[in-house]
């Protein structure tokens, strides 16, 4: 497209995936192609297996010309999730930008942890800690009609776009948001609560210069990093879980996969019972679960 080893015009759908794969490749890029496919189906308004379909439909220039500059900006490693503005997530698209972290498989580990703990017709009170881009309220409220579901966060940029995406699934009415930090946000009549939920900030700060660039250049640091250990959310988290929930109630979050034994030894620490480390898809330690003591 802008380089010696381009092939000549036309260019077809499969000709302009093959040439922006390897560009991307070149520029380290793990995932090259699913990312090229991702961004010529946003230019041409089509869904992914439609490019396979259409392989010899050639380009016209105001569509090349659009898809020169999502290279672009994907070359330079801004988030393909933040080009194209959505994510797919459980079975959503999900509206995501960069007020928001971009939803990760490994939060389904935490989802599924909880729905196994949830009847199919509970209309017990949860809350979702730190929502983000609301994936695990609204995925929780799609799958357990009854539930009565919270969401905070001290971002009110967050929040927006936690609300536009409840909006957009019709699921507005199902979820109250409140901005704050951490249980503080929740207004007392929502208390004692039956689950709290979380996909904390869980990074150290000693792992920064380690990231992708996608993920430290652009995604939110206030939302991946804290402090020295990674720690410092998740301890002030549980310390103040243990008197909101009521008796038997279920705290269950997300946590980095060399924390479980820490993870593990502060649950005990504030005299949780049942403390279960679960795994993720990739059988690393993603989340971390326990129960108030009945009293």
């Amino acid at each position: 497209m802008a380089d010696d080893q381009s092939p000549e015009p036309p260019w077809t759908i499969l000709k302009i995936l093959r040439w922006t794969t390897n560009y991307f490749d070149d520029r380290g890029i793990d995932s090259a192609r699913l990312d090229a496919e991702l961004l010529l189906a946003e230019v041409l308004n089509l869904e992914r297996i439609e490019l396979y379909t259409q392989f010899n439909r050639p380009l016209v220039e105001d569509e090349l010309a659009a898809f020169r500059a999502l290279i672009k900006r994907r070359a330079n490693r801004e988030p393909t999730a933040y080009i194209i503005g959505h994510r797919h997530f459980w079975e959503f698209e999900l509206k995501v930008d960069s007020r928001v972290l971009i939803p990760r498989p490994d939060t389904e580990t935490l989802i599924r942890a909880t729905l196994e703990r949830l009847d199919e017709d509970s209309a017990e009170r949860l809350v979702d800690i730190g929502t983000g881009s609301g994936a695990i309220a609204l995925t929780l409220a799609s799958e357990r009609s009854q539930l009565q579901i919270a969401a905070t966060d001290d971002s009110g940029d967050a929040l927006d776009v936690a609300t536009a995406n409840a909006q957009a699934l019709s699921l507005e009415e199902r979820i109250s948001f409140f901005k704050g930090d951490l249980l503080d946000a929740l207004p007392d009549e929502w208390l004692p609560l039956d689950f709290i939920i979380s996909n904390p900030p869980y990074i150290a700060e000693s792992e920064r210069e380690d990231l992708q660039p996608e993920v430290r250049d652009f995604e939110p640091a206030d939302a991946l990093f804290a402090g020295a250990d990674g720690l410092d959310v998740i301890r002030r988290l549980v310390a103040d879980a243990r008197g909101a929930l009521r008796p038997g109630g279920q705290l269950l979050f997300e946590i980095g996969y060399q924390q479980g034994e820490a993870v593990a030894d502060l649950l005990a620490t504030y005299d949780y019972d049942e403390i279960e480390l679960l795994k993720d898809y990739g059988d690393r330690d993603r989340v971390a679960a326990a129960r108030k003591p009945d009293d």
